[in-house]
């Protein structure tokens, strides 16, 4: 029996739901959330799963269908939107994860074994994710909404994506809960041999621990700039700030860079680095070195070290609407400190993963800040998501990337 058919003993009640004027308009528009202070009426006592079927006030007529979540302000969290009846059944969500699979395509096509399958709202599951390691599938739980429908798709996920084991991983705040005795790293489905898979990237070999590291093992998302850095590597030298697991070092020194520095302020984040190195042939020198960057970096600019290739790829700096003057203001910093190391002639690549930081302004304050150094930059490039992280709504876009020549 699948471990969350007891789940599903109780099935979750249908609620009708009525929305203020300006819910209404996020429905119509596609969003996938509904804030609580849009919710105008609601005939039963709702649960944290129960489906919430969404009228229109002028005419009681159905606008969409989420589940409801009792946990988060995000109350509703669409799953259709539309006029037409649909059933909230096994054939609905294998139908989604089809669609999503196909959408993966190209780069299944490339010798890549690793890729993000479901992107939670982008991909119509919100508040859940779905990443393949070779023949590992690691799903992640945002909200409890999930609990009573897993058992539908659970399996079909396993068999679309050609994965023999299935690890589940929670929220930070679901672990807090104790969520219906569920663990995060629990094995829910096949069995898990080592907890370090091994995959491939664009034929680059990586590691990820699907039980302790962080998300669901490794960042994919970058996947495109790696392969990008790789390529303009060959007989350079590579500074990797905000290195992790080495995703850009990796790149760099299997395509022949003479030498990478990975910095990051986790020894054992750099101690994954020289494994993931490791799983690569490559004749170039690997230096790690264990540091706040800012201070690393100033240190290096003390000393007159300079690089071919400079990528600065920080953590999430704004995760909440009060931090972003801060993030914004590091950005600057990180973009001034990258200027000095980057040769003459040399490739500055600075990336953003927060949200709250919009294209366009992160863009504005890195030329802004580059502005202010007595090098000339051009802009040669900017990139967004990989294919496999497709941005559905405007909240889904959180990362950018931006390549500059130093003149």
């Amino acid at each position: 029996m699948n471990v969350f058919q007891s789940f599903s003993s109780n099935s979750p009640k249908r609620l009708a739901v009525k929305l203020t004027s300006k819910g209404e308009k996020f429905v119509f528009n596609g969003h996938p959330w509904i804030f609580s202070n849009s919710i105008q009426k609601i005939n039963k006592t709702p649960q944290t799963g129960d489906l919430a079927v969404i009228f229109r006030k002028s005419d009681n007529k159905l606008i969409g269908l989420g589940l409801y979540d009792a946990e988060s302000e995000i109350r509703i969290k669409m799953l259709y939107h539309g006029m037409q009846t649909v059933q909230i059944n096994e054939h609905f969500f294998h139908s989604r994860i089809d669609r999503a699979f196909l959408k993966r395509g190209p780069l299944l096509e490339t010798d890549t074994d690793s890729y993000r399958l479901i992107y939670g709202e982008s991909d119509g599951f919100p508040g859940f994710i779905a990443d393949v390691y070779a023949q590992v599938l690691v799903i992640k739980l945002y909200s409890e909404i999930w609990l009573p429908y897993l058992h539908l798709f659970i399996e079909y996920l396993a068999h679309v994506s050609n994965t023999k084991t299935i690890v589940l991983r929670l929220s930070r705040n679901l672990q807090n809960q104790k969520s219906k005795g569920l663990r995060d790293g629990d094995v829910i489905y096949g069995h898990l041999h080592n907890e370090v898979v091994i995959f491939k990237e664009h034929g680059i070999r990586f590691s990820a621990n699907v039980i302790k590291g962080h998300k669901t093992g490794y960042f994919l998302d970058h996947r495109h700039n790696r392969k990008i850095v790789g390529e303009l590597s060959k007989g350079k030298t590579v500074l990797d700030v905000f290195a992790y697991a080495g995703g850009f070092s990796v790149h760099a020194l299997a395509n022949g860079a003479l030498s990478v520095s990975s910095v990051d302020i986790s020894m054992q984040a750099l101690e994954t680095a020289r494994f993931n190195v490791g799983l690569n042939q490559h004749k170039g020198d690997h230096k790690v070195i264990v540091g706040d960057a800012f201070l690393e970096l100033n240190s290096m600019i003390d000393e007159n070290q300079m690089f071919d290739i400079v990528v600065i790829d920080p953590p999430s700096f704004a995760k909440r609407q009060s931090e972003i003057p801060l993030a914004q203001k590091k950005y600057r910093q990180l973009a001034q400190l990258g200027a000095q190391l980057t040769r003459h002639k040399g490739l500055l690549v600075l990336a953003s993963c927060s949200s709250r930081v919009t294209q366009d302004d992160f863009q504005e304050l890195i030329l802004e800040a580059l502005d202010t150094t007595p090098y000339h930059f051009d802009l040669v490039k900017s990139t967004d998501h990989d294919l496999d992280h497709p941005i559905g709504f405007k909240e889904a876009a959180y990362l950018k990337t931006f390549y500059f020549m130093k003149g």
